[in-house]
């Protein structure tokens, strides 16, 4: 409760947390999202924040010790995949100046603004998750399906899908 009134829709625009979400997120496929908010702040400490410097120079070891870390989903592919991006993320903020510029460029730099009524209208993909999905595979990002993609832009606030009777609908 405390998340979606807090966090879950809110626009995000710092590399870091952006990255935290991504990884989060990826985690979080097949698994339920309270597992992984059950297990966050672990996750902050095994990934040194999420800094993305620092993550990107993980190394085999560094991925061993992840493995033998019980305070966080001990996945291999998902760990590899998390270091992974973290290098593709540094190449982004190269490109195009930070990440939270390119990953905002899927919605036009400003949140797109559903109006659902009720749950079951509340999509797990779009299109545009679609899309996203198959251009940050070709950029060389793992775990990053197109449910993945669409969670992640809710919950960045790139996209609004608080119901249109919550009331966080409108302060997002």
């Amino acid at each position: 409760m405390e998340y979606h009134d807090k966090e879950w829709g809110k626009p995000l625009y710092n590399d870091r947390l952006l990255f935290e979400f991504l990884v989060l997120e990826s985690f979080q496929s097949g698994l339920s999202w309270i597992t992984i908010l059950n297990k966050r702040e672990n996750f902050r400490q095994a990934y040194d924040n999420f800094d993305i410097e620092t993550v990107a120079k993980y190394n085999d070891d560094k991925l061993e010790e992840l493995m033998n870390d019980s305070g966080i989903i001990r996945n291999s592919a998902k760990i590899a995949a998390s270091i992974n991006n973290a290098k593709i993320v540094k190449q982004i903020q190269i490109q195009h100046g930070s990440f939270q510029k390119y990953i905002w460029e899927y919605v036009g730099g400003k949140p797109i603004r559903n109006e659902w009524g009720s749950l079951s209208e509340v999509p797990s993909q779009t299109e545009l998750s679609i899309k996203m999905s198959k251009q940050m595979k070709k950029e060389g990002f793992k775990f990053l399906g197109p449910t993945t993609c669409y969670s992640f832009m809710q919950a960045t606030g790139m996209v609004n899908d608080h119901l249109n009777s919550c009331f966080r609908y409108n302060q997002v």
